[in-house]
């Protein structure tokens, strides 16, 4: 062994000794626990979409009473409006059929009255006089107007978990945490989420994120869905609380749904609700009041108008 070695070998040797015998060269400091301490169930990809199917065969129909608080705007418009909550009505049924009434407080006149039969939509928005068709996938957000970006396929989609079609989707389980407010503490601590990642292929050999629904662990109930648009974009963000019992379906009575890319956001409160109770057609049926403006969007968004009923 030369003395080149024989000094590398000490020098190894030593300074493991000299770094944790000197308080000098360390320093060590507390890490807070925000792990939550809350008992987590465990269930695998199978068992979670089995939940999701389940669930979505369950409801057929609904019928409810809420109260809606709304709030427009962000950092594209550079400020956020609050608007004061108001009673509401939406009626909802499968495969895609839904109606949703706003009334102003007090007065109780309609704000808005919308309808979807999946493929299109009728808004009808009394305050501005003005009367809204076109197709569900058309997007064109109003600055001006932001009552006008309603969809109500977007709250249908959202009120709704859809079942996992295996024709045409894959389903894949992630692992994650979220911040959630533990109980005892009032703080935010992280607890262990289970999230299904649903991929979808449509009309084409491409396949897209289609959404992620989140499960918190306390329950396996789906507390988060998130709907991407084919371009990889968030459309929809959907948040459910406050679980309850409705003719026997757990159902959420709060649900929180944003709209990123039109800037608004929209709370539903449960009022009452009815599960799979026959509904009438003539009940998703809506005309257009006379003497309102119609206007017809076409396959880009395009707005045109015309005066009257648009007879």
């Amino acid at each position: 062994m030369n003395r080149f070695t024989s000094r590398y070998l000490l020098v190894l040797v030593m300074l493991p000794l000299l770094l944790f015998s000197s308080g000098c060269l360390f320093r060590s400091r507390k890490v807070e626990q925000r792990a939550s301490t809350a008992p987590l169930l465990t269930a695998n990809q199978q068992e979670l979409v089995a939940r999701i199917n389940a669930e979505a065969a369950q409801i057929r129909t609904m019928n409810a009473t809420v109260d809606i608080a709304a709030s427009v705007g962000g950092a594209r418009k550079g400020k956020i409006t609050d608007y004061q909550e108001i009673r509401g009505y939406i009626l909802a049924q499968k495969p895609a059929m839904l109606r949703m009434i706003g009334l102003f407080p007090i007065v109780r006149n309609r704000a808005f009255d919308m309808v979807s039969d999946g493929q299109e939509f009728k808004l009808s928005v009394p305050p501005k006089n003005r009367f809204i068709v076109g197709r569900n996938d058309v997007i064109n957000p109003s600055s001006t107007k932001p009552l006008e970006n309603l969809r109500p396929q977007h709250i249908y989609d959202a009120l709704l978990l859809r079942e996992v079609d295996p024709q045409n989707e894959i389903a894949v389980l992630e692992g994650a945490t979220e911040d959630v407010i533990d109980p005892k503490t009032k703080k935010a601590v992280q607890q262990g989420t289970y999230i299904i990642n649903v991929i979808r292929r449509d009309g084409g050999p491409a396949w897209f994120l289609s959404r992620k629904i989140y499960f918190n662990r306390v329950n396996l109930t789906p507390d988060r869905q998130i709907v991407y648009d084919k371009n990889g974009n968030v459309a929809t963000i959907a948040e459910y609380s406050d679980f309850r019992s409705y003719n026997g379906v757990n159902f959420p009575s709060r649900i929180r749904i944003v709209r990123p890319q039109e800037e608004y956001e929209i709370g539903l409160k449960m009022v009452s609700l009815k599960l799979n109770e026959p509904l009438k057609p003539e009940q998703f049926n809506l005309q257009q009041p006379p003497g309102s403006q119609l206007v017809r969007l076409d396959a880009n968004g395009n707005a045109q108008t015309a005066s009257g009923d648009g007879k």
